[in-house]
């Protein structure tokens, strides 16, 4: 078992002062693989100081230093793929095979495309009699989600040091295995002390003394909407900015004469990635009365296609859930959308057949939902698909907006012009068009309570900057 009692601070790893201990767990084994020592006050304190001395002489660094440094960081990850994937694996629970592509190879690309991008940035531009500049933020502390929990930082880390600011890191305390992989890159790659800096503890306590702090100018956070409120609760006392991706209960429209086979392969597989713990998972499958049945029944037959065990075994398809709460938490909605007239098609609340250890849940699938239970409304976390079935395209996209959140969505047609009409009145950051791939140099971020602010690409970078003109004599 790993003991970590050090935080990583102004280019060095340095013994902890706090007390409490935090125990990681493997979701699959259930047992305690490493224990991480959380952060007291004077601990943060100094990495906030850190972040601010090294933002000094970072925010004026050349653009040629930067982007050397991001391709240094992703060169230095990609020589320890399989470190990080094991790890990742281990602290999440997701499938090794998956977890290589979505955990390892996308934080990898991440610092790659932002190199790219901030090679081609505009910095400066003359409107009038004024010079328009963009200008780093400051010190950014970023506060990242443990269901991806590496791309979730490279998301905030690599645009935020490409923009000139520096950073303090709060990853989830329930996987911080990988965060400790990735400071020690920034060790091995020289960054400037104090341009990245990692500190570990629970939100409520360690990420409330960041945010509040007076040196910190920008608050970076993924996570659940309620601690987004909180978030943004705290930080309005200083005023802070403050970026948010939150939740998303995303909907996934099939039209009549859409590809039925496809489309329901495609959003069941959405549905299910990581066991369901993906904030843009498209949970809600829409469908017209007249298409419900055969959908229902590709929908199950894609659902028996996953094979739950062990992540480290190849042939896994579908991992447990990150924790016993987790767990506990799915299964409730599961058997709330049962008692609320919701049909079980497939899977359910109890434990996996043939499943003895982990934090399993099986593939569920529920049909005959009510847009307005619980289960259609809420964000589950679990792999639950809830099948809703519209009398009209207007009656799709009324239920497609009907909830709190506006993070994603997807849309099915006949032909692209149709679906991407309807796409336009999905109130989502992001709308997938007849399977259209994830393409990592668009904005992500949501409308509504999902959150505001966008990650990646040029977008990523501008959100790290401030606007600055000046007036020039005529």
């Amino acid at each position: 078992m790993q003991q970590h009692t050090q935080f990583f601070v102004d280019g060095q790893w340095q013994k902890s002062t706090g007390s409490e201990i935090i125990d990681v767990i493997n979701p699959y084994s259930e047992q305690i693989i490493a224990r991480v020592t959380s952060c007291s006050e004077e601990d943060i304190s100094r990495a906030v100081q850190a972040a601010y001395q090294a933002y000094i002489t970072w925010s004026q660094s050349s653009i040629e230093t930067r982007v050397l440094l991001l391709r240094k960081i992703a060169k230095a990850l990609k020589e320890q793929q399989e470190e990080l994937a094991n790890t990742i694996a281990s602290e999440l629970g997701m499938p090794l095979k998956a977890t290589q592509k979505e955990q390892v190879d996308a934080p990898i690309a991440t610092f790659e495309l932002t190199a790219q991008e901030l090679e081609k940035f505009t910095w400066e531009e003359r409107i009038g009699n004024s010079i328009i500049t963009r200008e780093p933020t400051g010190v950014v502390v970023a506060i990242t989600p443990w269901n991806y929990p590496l791309q979730q930082i490279a998301a905030k880390v690599a645009p935020a040091i490409a923009s000139g600011c520096t950073v303090i890191l709060k990853p989830s305390e329930v996987t911080p295995l990988n965060a400790i992989l990735l400071a020690k890159v920034f060790e091995i790659v020289n960054a400037p002390a104090g341009l990245f800096n990692l500190v570990f503890g629970r939100g409520p306590l360690v990420g409330e003394y960041l945010i509040t702090a007076p040196k910190v100018d920008l608050i970076s956070f993924t996570g659940s909407t309620r601690a987004g409120k909180s978030i943004m609760a705290q930080a309005a006392g200083q005023i802070k900015r403050v970026k948010l991706e939150l939740g998303g209960k995303s909907a996934s429209i099939i039209l009549p004469g859409a590809d039925l086979i496809k489309a329901t392969k495609s959003s069941v597989n959405s549905c299910f990635l990581n066991s369901g713990q993906t904030c843009s998972a498209l949970t809600r499958l829409l469908v017209h009365e007249n298409d419900y049945e055969a959908i229902c029944e590709l929908a199950v037959n894609q659902a028996k296609s996953f094979i739950l065990g062990d992540p480290m075994v190849e042939s896994t398809r579908l991992g447990p859930l990150v924790s016993k709460v987790q767990q506990e938490r799915v299964r409730s909605y599961i058997k709330q959308g049962i008692e609320q007239g919701a049909s079980l098609l497939a899977g359910g609340a109890t434990m996996p057949k043939g499943i003895n250890q982990g934090f399993f849940v099986s593939p569920t699938i529920l049909g005959d939902v009510n847009p307005e239970h619980t289960i259609a409304q809420e964000e589950i976390f679990g792999p639950v698909l809830a099948i809703i079935k519209y009398k009209d395209v207007d009656h799709a996209i009324e239920i497609a907006n009907s909830t709190l959140y506006g993070l994603a969505g997807a849309v099915w047609g006949a032909n692209l012009d149709e679906a991407l009409n309807v796409a336009k009145k999905v109130r989502a950051g992001q709308v997938d068009i007849n399977g259209g791939i994830v393409n990592m140099l668009a904005p992500f971020g949501g409308f509504k309570q999902s959150g505001f602010g966008r990650e990646l690409g040029k977008f990523g970078i501008e959100e790290f900057l401030e606007l600055k003109s000046y007036q020039m004599p005529t």
